[in-house]
Protein backbone atom coordinates (compact mmCIF):
# COMPACT_ATOMS: atom_id res chain seq x y z
CA UNK A 1 0.00 0.00 0.00
CA UNK A 2 1.24 3.64 -0.73
CA UNK A 3 2.38 4.89 2.91
CA UNK A 4 2.19 8.79 1.48
CA UNK A 5 -1.70 8.59 2.16
CA UNK A 6 -0.52 8.62 5.69
CA UNK A 7 0.03 11.96 5.46
CA UNK A 8 -3.92 12.32 4.51
CA UNK A 9 -5.00 10.39 7.38
CA UNK A 10 -2.82 11.73 9.76
CA UNK A 11 -4.03 15.52 9.08
CA UNK A 12 -7.75 13.99 9.60
CA UNK A 13 -6.57 12.79 12.60
CA UNK A 14 -5.00 15.61 14.06
CA UNK A 15 -8.17 18.16 12.96
CA UNK A 16 -10.86 15.93 15.30
CA UNK A 17 -7.92 16.56 17.54
CA UNK A 18 -8.12 20.08 17.79
CA UNK A 19 -11.82 20.12 18.72
CA UNK A 20 -11.13 21.06 22.53
CA UNK A 21 -14.55 22.44 23.15
CA UNK A 22 -13.26 23.31 26.64
CA UNK A 23 -9.93 24.95 25.77
CA UNK A 24 -11.04 28.44 25.81
CA UNK A 25 -12.31 28.60 29.22
CA UNK A 26 -10.10 25.34 30.79
CA UNK A 27 -8.49 27.34 33.30
CA UNK A 28 -12.32 28.57 34.49
CA UNK A 29 -13.54 24.83 33.91
CA UNK A 30 -10.91 23.49 36.74
CA UNK A 31 -11.11 26.11 38.84
CA UNK A 32 -15.17 25.73 39.05
CA UNK A 33 -14.80 22.05 39.65
CA UNK A 34 -12.32 23.49 42.67
CA UNK A 35 -8.55 23.96 41.48
CA UNK A 36 -6.48 26.77 42.19
CA UNK A 37 -3.68 27.98 39.91
CA UNK A 38 -0.68 26.43 41.95
CA UNK A 39 -2.82 23.44 41.76
CA UNK A 40 -3.09 23.25 38.27
CA UNK A 41 0.07 24.31 37.29
CA UNK A 42 1.33 21.44 39.92
CA UNK A 43 -0.32 19.04 38.02
CA UNK A 44 1.11 20.14 34.77
CA UNK A 45 4.79 19.80 36.53
CA UNK A 46 3.99 16.22 37.64
CA UNK A 47 2.56 15.62 33.90
CA UNK A 48 5.52 16.76 32.73
CA UNK A 49 7.97 14.77 34.86
CA UNK A 50 6.35 11.87 33.99
CA UNK A 51 6.42 12.52 30.05
CA UNK A 52 10.35 12.53 30.75
CA UNK A 53 10.92 9.17 32.36
CA UNK A 54 7.95 8.33 29.17
CA UNK A 55 9.32 10.03 26.17
CA UNK A 56 12.44 7.65 25.12
CA UNK A 57 11.15 4.41 26.17
CA UNK A 58 7.86 4.81 23.67
CA UNK A 59 10.06 6.27 21.28
CA UNK A 60 12.64 3.17 21.08
CA UNK A 61 8.90 1.03 21.48
CA UNK A 62 7.27 3.05 18.55
CA UNK A 63 11.01 2.17 16.24
CA UNK A 64 10.78 -1.43 17.25
CA UNK A 65 7.25 -2.07 17.17
CA UNK A 66 5.88 0.34 14.33
CA UNK A 67 4.05 3.67 14.60
CA UNK A 68 0.96 2.98 13.16
CA UNK A 69 0.78 0.19 16.33
CA UNK A 70 2.12 3.09 18.91
CA UNK A 71 -0.53 5.95 17.51
CA UNK A 72 -3.58 3.50 17.69
CA UNK A 73 -2.54 2.31 21.54
CA UNK A 74 -1.65 6.04 22.65
CA UNK A 75 -4.97 7.45 20.35
CA UNK A 76 -7.13 5.43 22.56
CA UNK A 77 -5.79 6.58 25.68
CA UNK A 78 -6.52 10.10 24.14
CA UNK A 79 -10.28 9.18 23.79
CA UNK A 80 -10.31 7.90 27.44
CA UNK A 81 -8.00 10.68 29.27
CA UNK A 82 -11.26 12.70 27.76
CA UNK A 83 -13.50 10.91 29.51
CA UNK A 84 -11.77 11.17 32.86
CA UNK A 85 -11.49 15.04 32.45
CA UNK A 86 -15.35 15.61 31.93
CA UNK A 87 -15.84 13.41 35.04
CA UNK A 88 -13.23 14.97 37.03
CA UNK A 89 -14.20 16.67 40.17
CA UNK A 90 -11.38 16.19 42.64
CA UNK A 91 -7.49 17.18 42.16
CA UNK A 92 -7.30 13.74 42.22
CA UNK A 93 -9.05 12.99 39.43
CA UNK A 94 -7.63 16.14 37.37
CA UNK A 95 -4.18 14.14 38.26
CA UNK A 96 -4.80 11.57 36.96
CA UNK A 97 -6.29 12.99 33.61
CA UNK A 98 -2.95 14.62 33.06
CA UNK A 99 -1.19 11.47 33.94
CA UNK A 100 -3.15 9.49 31.03
CA UNK A 101 -2.04 12.88 28.96
CA UNK A 102 1.33 12.71 29.70
CA UNK A 103 1.32 9.14 28.43
CA UNK A 104 -0.24 9.96 25.22
CA UNK A 105 1.93 12.79 24.87
CA UNK A 106 5.55 10.60 25.52
CA UNK A 107 3.95 7.93 23.25
CA UNK A 108 3.01 10.55 20.59
CA UNK A 109 5.87 13.04 20.33
CA UNK A 110 7.86 11.91 17.89
CA UNK A 111 5.96 8.82 16.34
CA UNK A 112 3.74 11.22 14.40
CA UNK A 113 6.12 13.54 12.87
CA UNK A 114 8.70 10.40 12.07
CA UNK A 115 5.59 8.34 10.28
CA UNK A 116 4.99 11.33 8.29
CA UNK A 117 8.60 12.03 7.42
CA UNK A 118 9.00 8.30 6.55
CA UNK A 119 5.85 8.73 4.45
CA UNK A 120 6.94 11.40 2.01
CA UNK A 121 10.00 12.85 0.06
CA UNK A 122 12.25 14.73 2.28
CA UNK A 123 12.22 17.61 0.45
CA UNK A 124 8.88 18.45 1.30
CA UNK A 125 8.92 17.77 4.84
CA UNK A 126 8.16 21.47 6.52
CA UNK A 127 5.79 22.03 4.20
CA UNK A 128 3.72 18.95 5.02
CA UNK A 129 4.71 19.50 9.13
CA UNK A 130 3.18 23.14 8.14
CA UNK A 131 0.09 21.84 7.02
CA UNK A 132 -0.45 19.07 10.06
CA UNK A 133 0.14 22.02 12.13
CA UNK A 134 -2.33 23.93 10.44
CA UNK A 135 -5.00 20.96 10.16
CA UNK A 136 -4.75 20.71 13.90
CA UNK A 137 -5.13 24.50 14.40
CA UNK A 138 -8.34 24.61 12.09
CA UNK A 139 -9.96 21.80 14.30
CA UNK A 140 -9.45 24.29 17.54
CA UNK A 141 -10.44 27.19 15.38
CA UNK A 142 -13.80 25.67 14.93
CA UNK A 143 -13.98 24.55 18.46
CA UNK A 144 -13.53 27.47 20.05
CA UNK A 145 -16.01 29.43 17.50
CA UNK A 146 -18.72 26.76 18.62
CA UNK A 147 -17.88 27.00 22.16
CA UNK A 148 -18.70 30.48 22.33
CA UNK A 149 -22.56 29.25 22.44
CA UNK A 150 -21.55 26.00 24.45
CA UNK A 151 -20.53 28.01 27.06
CA UNK A 152 -23.61 30.07 27.14
CA UNK A 153 -25.51 26.38 27.58
CA UNK A 154 -23.14 24.78 30.12
CA UNK A 155 -19.48 25.23 30.86
CA UNK A 156 -19.97 21.50 31.52
CA UNK A 157 -21.09 20.60 27.75
CA UNK A 158 -17.47 21.84 26.88
CA UNK A 159 -16.15 19.18 28.07
CA UNK A 160 -18.36 16.35 27.23
CA UNK A 161 -18.79 17.23 23.22
CA UNK A 162 -14.82 17.42 23.54
CA UNK A 163 -14.88 13.73 23.61
CA UNK A 164 -17.22 12.75 20.42
CA UNK A 165 -14.45 13.66 17.79
CA UNK A 166 -11.13 11.93 19.62
CA UNK A 167 -13.43 8.72 19.70
CA UNK A 168 -13.76 9.10 15.69
CA UNK A 169 -10.16 9.90 15.29
CA UNK A 170 -9.40 6.69 17.13
CA UNK A 171 -11.22 4.97 14.15
CA UNK A 172 -9.00 6.93 11.50
CA UNK A 173 -5.87 6.18 13.26
CA UNK A 174 -6.58 2.24 12.45
CA UNK A 175 -6.69 3.35 8.41
CA UNK A 176 -2.61 4.30 8.65
CA UNK A 177 -0.28 2.19 7.06
CA UNK A 178 2.64 1.00 8.49
CA UNK A 179 5.86 2.26 7.04
CA UNK A 180 9.01 -0.28 6.18
CA UNK A 181 11.44 0.96 7.63
CA UNK A 182 15.24 0.17 6.81
CA UNK A 183 15.97 -3.06 8.85
CA UNK A 184 18.99 -2.64 10.95
CA UNK A 185 20.50 -4.05 14.21
CA UNK A 186 18.86 -3.29 17.39
CA UNK A 187 20.11 -0.19 19.03
CA UNK A 188 19.95 0.25 22.96
CA UNK A 189 18.10 3.32 24.28
CA UNK A 190 21.59 4.65 25.62
CA UNK A 191 23.30 4.72 22.41
CA UNK A 192 20.67 6.65 20.81
CA UNK A 193 21.19 8.80 23.66
CA UNK A 194 24.72 9.34 22.29
CA UNK A 195 23.73 9.92 19.06
CA UNK A 196 21.08 12.38 19.59
CA UNK A 197 23.85 14.59 21.11
CA UNK A 198 26.74 13.53 19.31
CA UNK A 199 26.65 17.18 18.02
CA UNK A 200 26.90 18.85 21.58
CA UNK A 201 25.14 21.99 20.41
CA UNK A 202 22.35 20.32 19.58
CA UNK A 203 21.24 20.65 23.60
CA UNK A 204 21.86 24.60 23.07
CA UNK A 205 18.63 24.27 20.56
CA UNK A 206 16.93 21.53 22.24
CA UNK A 207 16.59 23.86 25.47
CA UNK A 208 15.91 27.48 23.61
CA UNK A 209 13.25 26.13 21.61
CA UNK A 210 11.40 24.01 24.99
CA UNK A 211 11.52 27.39 27.26
CA UNK A 212 9.88 29.14 24.38
CA UNK A 213 7.51 26.19 24.22
CA UNK A 214 6.92 26.18 27.86
CA UNK A 215 6.56 30.37 28.04
CA UNK A 216 3.92 29.98 25.00
CA UNK A 217 2.12 27.01 26.78
CA UNK A 218 1.99 28.90 30.27
CA UNK A 219 0.53 31.94 28.28
CA UNK A 220 -2.27 31.12 26.20
CA UNK A 221 -3.66 27.98 27.91
CA UNK A 222 -3.71 29.52 31.22
CA UNK A 223 -2.71 33.00 31.57
CA UNK A 224 -4.04 34.32 28.82
CA UNK A 225 -7.38 33.80 30.65
CA UNK A 226 -6.50 35.42 33.80
CA UNK A 227 -4.92 38.42 31.84
CA UNK A 228 -8.29 38.96 30.05
CA UNK A 229 -10.51 38.70 33.35
CA UNK A 230 -8.24 41.39 34.33
CA UNK A 231 -8.69 43.26 31.09
CA UNK A 232 -12.36 43.27 32.27
CA UNK A 233 -13.29 41.12 29.20
CA UNK A 234 -16.36 38.94 29.75
CA UNK A 235 -15.44 34.98 29.41
CA UNK A 236 -18.32 34.04 27.13
CA UNK A 237 -16.29 35.95 24.47
CA UNK A 238 -13.40 33.85 25.46
CA UNK A 239 -14.25 31.45 22.75
CA UNK A 240 -14.41 34.46 19.76
CA UNK A 241 -10.93 35.19 20.86
CA UNK A 242 -9.76 32.42 20.96
CA UNK A 243 -10.63 31.57 16.98
CA UNK A 244 -9.39 34.96 15.76
CA UNK A 245 -6.48 33.22 17.70
CA UNK A 246 -6.38 29.93 15.97
CA UNK A 247 -7.09 31.78 12.46
CA UNK A 248 -3.86 33.69 12.90
CA UNK A 249 -2.21 30.46 13.86
CA UNK A 250 -2.93 28.43 10.59
CA UNK A 251 0.05 30.65 9.01
CA UNK A 252 2.12 27.90 10.11
CA UNK A 253 1.68 26.27 6.90
CA UNK A 254 3.15 29.51 5.49
CA UNK A 255 6.42 28.38 7.53
CA UNK A 256 8.56 26.98 4.77
CA UNK A 257 8.08 30.31 2.79
CA UNK A 258 9.28 32.43 5.80
CA UNK A 259 12.49 30.25 6.29
CA UNK A 260 13.35 30.61 3.06
CA UNK A 261 13.47 33.95 2.94
CA UNK A 262 14.79 34.73 6.23
CA UNK A 263 16.90 30.79 7.00
CA UNK A 264 15.73 29.23 9.53
CA UNK A 265 17.57 29.99 13.04
CA UNK A 266 17.10 33.77 11.93
CA UNK A 267 13.16 33.16 11.69
CA UNK A 268 13.55 31.67 14.74
CA UNK A 269 15.13 34.24 16.52
CA UNK A 270 12.80 37.10 14.81
CA UNK A 271 9.93 35.29 15.95
CA UNK A 272 11.06 34.40 19.74
CA UNK A 273 12.20 38.36 19.92
CA UNK A 274 8.11 38.80 18.82
CA UNK A 275 7.13 36.36 21.54
CA UNK A 276 9.27 38.24 24.42
CA UNK A 277 8.01 41.74 22.94
CA UNK A 278 4.46 40.73 23.60
CA UNK A 279 5.21 38.89 26.93
CA UNK A 280 6.41 42.72 28.10
CA UNK A 281 3.51 44.41 26.88
CA UNK A 282 1.53 41.80 28.95
CA UNK A 283 2.87 43.00 31.96
CA UNK A 284 2.45 46.06 31.38
CA UNK A 285 -1.55 46.57 30.29
CA UNK A 286 -4.84 46.18 31.09
CA UNK A 287 -6.05 47.16 27.88
CA UNK A 288 -8.42 43.98 26.55
CA UNK A 289 -7.90 44.68 22.51
CA UNK A 290 -3.70 45.49 23.58
CA UNK A 291 -3.92 41.64 25.40
CA UNK A 292 -5.76 40.10 22.71
CA UNK A 293 -3.26 41.07 19.82
CA UNK A 294 -0.10 40.47 22.32
CA UNK A 295 -1.63 37.03 22.77
CA UNK A 296 -2.15 36.45 19.41
CA UNK A 297 1.05 37.44 18.00
CA UNK A 298 2.46 34.94 20.84
CA UNK A 299 0.74 31.84 19.41
CA UNK A 300 1.29 33.19 16.10
CA UNK A 301 4.85 33.23 16.52
CA UNK A 302 5.06 29.89 18.12
CA UNK A 303 3.02 28.42 15.15
CA UNK A 304 5.46 29.34 12.91
CA UNK A 305 8.51 28.26 14.80
CA UNK A 306 6.79 24.31 15.08
CA UNK A 307 7.31 23.32 11.56
CA UNK A 308 10.67 25.21 10.72
CA UNK A 309 12.02 23.16 14.69
CA UNK A 310 10.80 19.79 13.32
CA UNK A 311 12.66 20.49 10.23
CA UNK A 312 15.67 21.18 11.57
CA UNK A 313 15.52 17.98 14.12
CA UNK A 314 14.96 15.84 11.52
CA UNK A 315 17.16 17.05 9.14
CA UNK A 316 19.83 16.08 12.14
CA UNK A 317 18.96 12.38 12.73
CA UNK A 318 21.00 10.57 9.98
CA UNK A 319 20.44 6.52 9.57
CA UNK A 320 19.50 5.93 13.65
CA UNK A 321 16.07 5.33 15.52
CA UNK A 322 14.12 8.47 14.34
CA UNK A 323 10.84 8.10 17.16
CA UNK A 324 13.24 7.38 19.59
CA UNK A 325 16.10 10.31 19.03
CA UNK A 326 13.23 12.72 18.90
CA UNK A 327 11.74 11.45 21.91
CA UNK A 328 15.02 12.09 23.57
CA UNK A 329 14.86 15.58 22.41
CA UNK A 330 11.63 16.05 23.28
CA UNK A 331 12.18 14.96 26.76
CA UNK A 332 14.45 17.53 27.45
CA UNK A 333 11.35 19.85 26.85
CA UNK A 334 9.66 18.11 29.09
CA UNK A 335 11.90 18.56 31.70
CA UNK A 336 12.27 22.45 31.19
CA UNK A 337 8.58 22.43 31.02
CA UNK A 338 8.15 20.35 34.66
CA UNK A 339 10.68 23.41 36.24
CA UNK A 340 8.43 25.86 34.16
CA UNK A 341 5.56 25.01 35.58
CA UNK A 342 6.29 24.61 38.63
CA UNK A 343 7.77 28.30 39.12
CA UNK A 344 5.24 30.39 36.82
CA UNK A 345 2.20 28.66 39.10
CA UNK A 346 3.82 29.68 42.26
CA UNK A 347 4.28 33.26 40.95
CA UNK A 348 0.84 33.33 39.04
CA UNK A 349 -0.73 32.66 42.44
CA UNK A 350 1.00 36.28 43.66
CA UNK A 351 -0.18 37.87 40.14
CA UNK A 352 -1.10 37.20 36.64
CA UNK A 353 1.98 40.30 36.29
CA UNK A 354 3.89 38.21 37.80
CA UNK A 355 3.18 34.92 36.09
CA UNK A 356 4.26 37.47 32.95
CA UNK A 357 7.36 38.39 34.18
CA UNK A 358 8.61 35.33 34.45
CA UNK A 359 7.64 33.94 31.39
CA UNK A 360 9.07 36.85 29.56
CA UNK A 361 12.68 36.11 31.67
CA UNK A 362 12.06 33.08 30.36
CA UNK A 363 11.87 33.62 26.15
CA UNK A 364 14.77 36.34 26.88
CA UNK A 365 16.92 33.07 28.08
CA UNK A 366 15.35 31.63 24.82
CA UNK A 367 16.41 33.98 22.63
CA UNK A 368 19.96 34.34 24.00
CA UNK A 369 20.29 30.42 23.64
CA UNK A 370 18.58 30.10 19.69
CA UNK A 371 21.94 33.21 18.90
CA UNK A 372 24.57 31.58 20.82
CA UNK A 373 23.55 28.11 18.61
CA UNK A 374 23.22 29.89 16.04
CA UNK A 375 26.64 31.55 16.21
CA UNK A 376 28.69 27.91 16.66
CA UNK A 377 26.77 26.59 13.69
CA UNK A 378 26.84 29.26 10.65
CA UNK A 379 28.31 27.18 8.43
CA UNK A 380 26.41 23.82 9.04
CA UNK A 381 22.87 25.14 9.22
CA UNK A 382 21.20 26.31 6.15
CA UNK A 383 21.26 30.61 6.30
Amino acid sequence: MNSTRNVYFMYIIVFLQGFVFYGPVATLFRQARGLSMSEIFMIESIAWLLVIVLEVPWGWISDRFGYKKTLVVVNTLFFVSKIVFYSAHSFELFLLERVMLSIVVSGMSGCDTALIYESIDESQAQKVFGKYSAFGTLGFLIASVLSTFIVSVSLENTALFTIFPYGISVIVTLFLVEVKLEKKEKISILSNIKVAFKDKTIIIFVLAIALVVEVVQAITVFLNQAQYVRSGIDPKYFGLILAGIQCMRLLSAKANVISKKFGNMSSISMLISVITVSGLLLILTSNPVLSVICVVMIALSISVIGPIELDVKNKMIKGSDRATILSIYSMIGGLIGSIGNIIIGKVADISVQHGLTTCTMMSILSLVLIRIYSKRNINSVKR
